[in-house]
């Protein structure tokens, strides 16, 4: 055996043979048909369009590089669109203009991968993988010229990559790592097998001296029993080596199996790195793009202006406007328009000559028409003032709030630098740099839910719960009136991080939040009114990243009650989704359903917030809904935008309406003449440099007194960012994030300790609430136990955690 020590030290020379049968990892060498590009999507499609286009032609004399206009389809609205094209090192690249060459390209197929087919005497399709080129040449002659340059650039690519060596030397830094290991394990693959050679040769060595001793003894004259087991022995001696040269026989053909498959995976995995750095590279070139636009935005004399007085006269423009920059089909988006069609109608009736007729026609109300009173208290449509100047005539503000914040810093974002770092990753765990929030927390956004508490306030003097359900209907929509142009995302709460608003005197109610989990995490929310109301919540967010947009979903169900009336409301909110996450302006948009329910009187409010659709001739960010009472009887409708206000009709009639394509019957309401439940209060002056806050915004996070000390209003990193300073707030943020980690870890350890010690371990108890089974729901919510208010009044904060 020492022999095959040494023969096993000193194995390198059967190594080199083995190595040098590996492709490096550098090849571009994908098996088999591509997998899925990195466009937008396939561009399907015929006809269209055709013109005179420049003859293409090399760049110069012994150039690979072959450049010139071709018309490439684009969708079915525009059809052929011209477009300048550059075949260079097997691959083809087309632009808009000549000039874009410097900055912007359009999209990229390699031909190597890539199948080239004529439909008819000027058309070419390139295809490859998920993305598909449809071209058209501005003559057969032209055509025939692009084709023979593709082919000749297909071929030369094929041979480059086949013919790219181990060595070579244009490797990316990141795949050197996996070439070594992939080395090491051959290296050590091809030792053993030297090893197991050296074990058969001593075998097949020992084995055959065995078998001449053995031969030499039946020569012998031997008993003749002893003659036969000798022989039994030989047989036996002749079997092992057979046995132990079958087995080194297959590790041999193991290990030229391994080889062979090796050479298959390791090209699989270098078209998925190929796949992954073409994709961080379209990344990167967006978002320089976007970058360049910001620059040139900013830059721009009176486009800011302008664009702020299209904003503000043109309600609901949620989208960029068509142009250049948004001509490609693989950025466009586009919705059925019918899918979204209200599933009723309604007519406004008039109340003077309104009469009941028609043995199909249903009264949903009871009482007269001149019941709707335009002067009643409840639905008084009176003009709403700002926040500062309160709706309520017998109260006065006690403190004054400040109407201002330092203005947003003018930082130019590097998104690729955040950007490059997320790809695969988790979105909750990524830590994100405060250049994409704002100076609030998430408790506090939670609160600003109460913006428009007054509709609360008014919905205590209804006497029918139908009405009460419009008010609470409107009050449900209202919270999203603040998330228009809100794109940044708050602060996440620390666990146990806390945030108050005690305006009990000034608008008579007072609000506890507190982060409640971490992991997943959820924040609980306790509002109690005196005006006759109480309002609690658990909020846990779910968030998906889908390419182009990011879409948000609130979990849990908030509870509202009237303490007079006991009439018990809960709802759960829509979907949030912020488009043009890479590359374009951010903006947001609801959809969904809400179902409000009045668990005393059985009264139920549908609420359909519209998708945004590109088709649809409805106004942008629409609300409809109908109040139903326990028998299902509708009694009013609801209408308006999340953005801008609520109506509500009263219906006097109902009916059968025409049956839609979709074999759907509408319902056809005869209502009176709708009020304006709840408007958005205009938003301050200077709003677009204080991140869009409105005014109660401004004021949830100012300086205040007596709070305890895991209030977000003492977190430091939030308070740098808001007075303009980063850099600070971002080392801050990283500091606590990290601090928060250390006590899970302690957290994670304590819990292990006391499983191995057979004990129970409550894990973390929230300071302020507790968790309970909603007997509503049946889910497990946490609901305010007590002793905030009583601990801020004796200023006893030794319950809180050390969180800041």
């Amino acid at each position: 055996m020492g022999k095959a020590a040494a023969l096993c030290s000193g194995g390198t020379r059967g190594l080199v043979s083995i190595l040098s049968a590996v492709p490096c990892l550098a090849c571009k060498n994908p098996p088999g048909p591509a997998g899925p590009g990195m466009s937008g999507g396939s561009e399907l499609g015929r006809g269209g369009g055709a013109g005179l286009g420049v003859p293409a032609a090399p760049a110069g004399p012994g150039s690979d590089t072959y450049k010139g206009w071709l018309f490439k389809w684009t969708n079915y609205l525009k059809g052929y669109q011209r477009r300048w094209f550059v075949l260079s090192n097997g691959l083809l690249s087309y632009y808009r203009t000549q000039a874009e060459m410097a900055h912007t390209c359009r999209g990229t197929i390699n031909l190597s991968t890539a199948h080239i087919d004529t439909e008819d005497s000027c058309n070419i399709v390139l295809s490859s993988g998920g993305r598909t080129y449809h071209l058209k040449a501005s003559s057969e002659v032209e055509r025939q010229r692009w084709v023979t340059a593709l082919e000749l650039a297909k071929a030369k690519a094929i041979r480059m990559r086949n013919s790219q060596s181990d060595d070579s030397g244009d490797e990316e830094p990141a795949s050197q790592s996996d070439k070594s290991e992939l080395h090491g394990t051959l290296k050590s693959l091809a030792s053993k097998l030297e090893d197991l050679s050296t074990c058969n040769d001593l075998i097949a060595k020992h084995g055959a001296a065995l078998q001449r001793s053995l031969s030499e003894l039946e020569n012998l004259k031997l008993p003749a029993e002893s003659g036969e087991k000798i022989k039994a022995v030989n047989e036996r001696a002749t079997l092992f080596r057979i046995t132990s040269n079958a087995m080194i026989n297959a590790c041999r053909d193991f290990l030229e199996l391994a080889e062979s498959h090796s050479r298959k995976w390791q090209r699989a995995l270098q078209y998925e790195r190929e796949q992954r750095i073409r994709l961080e590279e379209t990344i990167e070139q967006l978002a320089k793009q976007h970058n360049s636009l910001e620059r040139a935005c900013r830059g721009a004399p009176g486009l800011s202006s302008s664009a702020t007085a299209v904003s503000s006269t043109s309600k609901g423009s949620v989208q960029p406007a068509k142009g250049e920059a948004s001509d490609e089909d693989e950025e466009t988006e586009y919705f059925d328009a019918m899918e979204d069609a209200p599933a009723f109608i309604t007519v406004t009736a008039d109340p003077k000559h309104h009469r009941r007729s028609g043995s199909n026609l249903s009264g949903a109300s009871e009482g007269h028409p001149e019941d709707w009173n335009l002067e009643d208290n409840v639905f008084e449509s009176a003009n709403q003032t700002g926040y500062n100047e309160s709706t309520c005539k017998d109260v006065l503000p006690k403190k004054r709030r400040r109407t201002r914040i330092p203005d947003k810093p003018n930082y130019s974002l590097n998104l690729w630098s955040i950007m490059k770092n997320c790809i695969g990753k988790e979105l909750s765990k990524i830590p994100m740099p405060v250049n994409f929030n704002e100076p609030l927390s998430m408790l506090q956004r939670l609160t600003e839910d109460l913006e428009y508490h007054e509709l609360l306030d008014k919905a205590v003097k209804c006497e029918s719960s139908t009405e009460q359900m419009c008010f609470v209907a409107a009050f449900s929509v209202s919270s999203y009136s603040t998330t228009v142009h809100r794109t940044a995302k708050p602060f996440n709460p620390l666990l146990g991080e806390t945030y108050e608003l005690d305006r009990l005197d000034e608008l008579g109610f007072r609000s506890l939040c507190e982060q409640v989990s971490h992991h997943p995490p959820a924040a609980a929310h306790h509002v109690y009114s005196k005006q006759g109301w109480t309002l609690w919540q658990e909020i846990t967010i779910a968030s998906k990243f889908r390419g182009k947009y990011l879409s948000i979903m609130p979990l849990g169900a908030i509870h509202l009650e009237f303490h007079s009336s006991g009439n018990h409301y809960v709802w759960r909110k829509v979907t949030s989704t912020v488009h043009n996450i890479i590359v374009g302006k951010l903006w947001i948009d609801q959809s969904g359903d809400i179902e409000i329910v009045n668990h005393k009187s059985k009264d139920k409010c549908q609420l359909k917030f519209t998708p945004y659709s590109y088709f649809s001739r409805d106004v942008p960010r629409k609300v409809t809904g109908v109040v139903t009472d326990a028998d299902g009887k509708a009694h009013y409708v609801m209408s308006g935008t999340w953005d801008e206000n609520m109506e509500c009709s009263k219906i006097v009639q109902s009916s059968h309406g025409s049956t839609s394509s979709e074999g759907k019957q509408k319902t056809v309401y005869q209502t009176l003449a709708p009020k304006v439940l709840w408007k958005k209060y205009p938003l301050p002056e200077n709003a677009e440099n204080m991140y869009f806050f409105s005014d109660l915004a401004l004021t949830l996070n100012e300086s205040e007194e007596r709070v305890a000390p895991t209030d977000s209003r003492l977190r430091p990193d939030q308070r740098l960012m808001e007075n303009g300073k980063w850099d600070e707030a971002n080392v801050e943020k990283q500091r606590l994030e990290e601090k928060q980690r250390a006590v899970r870890r302690r957290r994670e350890a304590e819990a292990v300790e006391a499983l191995e010690e057979g004990k129970d371990y409550e894990g973390y108890i929230p300071l302020w609430f507790e968790r309970k089974v909603d007997p509503l729901t049946g889910e497990l919510i946490c609901v305010y136990k007590g002793g905030y208010w009583e601990a801020k009044e004796k200023q006893d904060w030794d319950l809180c955690p050390d969180i800041f």
